[in-house]
C-alpha cells in the first residue's frame, strides 16, 4: 500500500513550472509565493466533510470537483483572481480508485481557473477535505476622507449603501432541490438539480467582471435570506426582498413546485450563486458584462435604511410585509434563534 508521501506525488503533485508566483511549490515544508506588484492577497479556508456537506457515497470525482468549487467561489465573492490552494485530505482507508477519480475532478476545476496546487498533507481518519485558496486583488489604498470618490475593484460585504439593488446570478435554489433528489434517491448526474448540488459552478468570472461596479457581495451557500443578513450587518441597513422578483427556474419549479422553489432560493444554500448590492446606474453595465458569460442576473430588491433597533432582512409581495418561513442553514444554530428577517 502507498504511503502518505507517495500518495501525493501520485495523485497531488503537478509541473508548477509555469504557475504565476510559485517560487517553491510541493516537497518541502512550506510553499513560497509571490503576489504580483500593486497586489493583495485573499486567502479563505474551507473544510468539507463527508454526511455534512457532501454525500460520501457521491461520485469521487464530484467530491474533488466540489470541496475545490466551494473555495474557489468565496474568492469569486470578493473579485479575486485565483492563484493558489492549499489541500489536507483526510481519508479512512487508501482506495486507489477513489483517490483517482477525486484528483480528476479536483485537477480538472483547478485547470480551468488557473488555481496551481502548492502544497497539503495527507493523513489518516473520517473523510474530510480542507482546502485554503489564495487569490489576488488590486491593492488599492482609499482616501478616508472622501470614501465615495474612489473606485474600489474589491467585493466586500460592507460596502452596501441605500437605495442600493440587490441581484443574484444564476438560479439559485437548484443545489437544495439536487439534495433532495439525492436524499430520494436519484442518481442521474446528468439531471440539473442534482448536477447544481454536486458539481457547482464557482461564479469567477463573474466576480471579475463585477468587482467594479457592485458595492458590496457574497456568495449564496447558505440561502438568500441568510446570507443577505451578512450584507444588512456588514453595512448596518436593511434589505426589502420582492417575493415576485426571485428567479425561479423551469427545472427548480418542476421539482419543487412554486411555494418550494421561492423556499429553496430564500433558505436552501449551497447555490455558490454570487448575491450583491449596486446602484442602479451600474445594472445596465452589469448585465452586459455577464452576457459573455451566458449569465443571468435577477433583481431581487433594494437595500433602506433601518427601522428600529437592528438591520433585517424583509420580505414582501408587491410591496406588502410577508411573514418569513424557514430559516438559513447553520452548523451551529443557537438555541433561541430566530427568523432572519423577524
Amino acid at each position: 500500500m502507498p504511503g502518505e508521501f507517495e500518495l501525493i506525488a501520485r495523485y497531488f503533485q503537478r509541473d508548477l513550472s509555469g504557475a504565476p508566483g510559485v517560487l517553491l511549490g510541493p516537497g518541502d515544508d512550506c510553499a513560497l509565493l509571490a503576489a504580483g506588484d500593486g497586489m493583495q492577497l485573499a486567502i479563505s479556508v474551507d473544510t468539507s466533510v463527508a454526511g455534512v456537506h457532501f454525500p460520501p457515497d457521491a461520485p469521487a470525482s464530484s467530491i474533488g470537483h466540489r470541496a475545490l468549487a466551494v473555495n474557489l467561489s468565496d474568492l469569486a465573492a470578493m473579485g479575486a483572481t485565483p492563484r493558489w490552494a492549499l489541500l489536507a485530505l483526510t481519508l479512512p482507508e487508501v482506495n486507489e480508485d477513489w483517490l483517482h477519480g477525486f484528483a480528476a475532478g479536483f485537477h480538472a476545476l483547478a485547470e480551468r481557473h488557473g488555481i496551481a496546487l502548492v502544497g497539503g498533507d495527507v493523513t489518516r481518519g473520517p473523510l474530510s477535505i480542507t482546502i485554503t485558496v489564495h487569490g489576488e486583488l488590486p491593492l488599492v489604498l482609499e482616501d478616508a476622507g472622501h470614501p465615495d470618490s474612489v473606485s474600489r475593484p474589491i467585493l466586500r460585504r460592507d460596502g452596501a449603501r441605500e437605495g442600493d439593488l440587490v441581484v443574484i446570478t444564476g438560479a439559485p435554489g437548484m443545489a437544495h432541490a439536487g439534495l433532495k433528489a439525492w436524499q430520494s434517491g436519484t442518481r442521474d448526474v446528468l439531471d440539473p438539480c442534482l448536477a447544481a448540488y454536486l458539481r457547482p459552478e464557482p461564479r469567477v468570472e463573474a466576480g471579475l467582471a463585477l468587482r467594479q461596479l457592485a458595492s458590496a457581495g457574497l456568495d449564496v451557500s447558505d440561502g438568500v435570506m441568510g446570507d443577505l443578513a451578512h450584507i444588512c450587518r456588514a453595512s448596518q441597513l436593511s434589505a426589502a426582498l420582492e417575493l415576485g422578483e426571485l428567479p425561479l427556474a423551469p427545472e427548480l419549479m418542476a421539482a419543487l413546485g412554486e411555494q418550494g422553489a421561492r423556499e429553496a432560493v430564500l433558505n436552501g444554500g449551497d447555490d455558490y450563486e454570487l448575491l450583491l448590492t449596486m446602484p442602479e446606474e451600474h445594472l445596465e453595465s452589469a448585465i452586459n458584462a455577464l452576457r459573455p458569460l451566458n449569465l443571468s442576473l435577477s433583481v431581487i430588491g433594494r437595500m433602506q435604511a433601518v427601522e428600529g433597533s437592528e438591520p433585517r432582512v424583509i420580505l414582501e409581495q408587491e410591496g406588502v410585509e410577508q411573514a418569513a418561513a424557514g430559516r438559513s442553514w447553520q452548523h451551529f444554530p443557537p438555541a433561541d434563534a430566530t427568523e432572519v428577517s423577524s
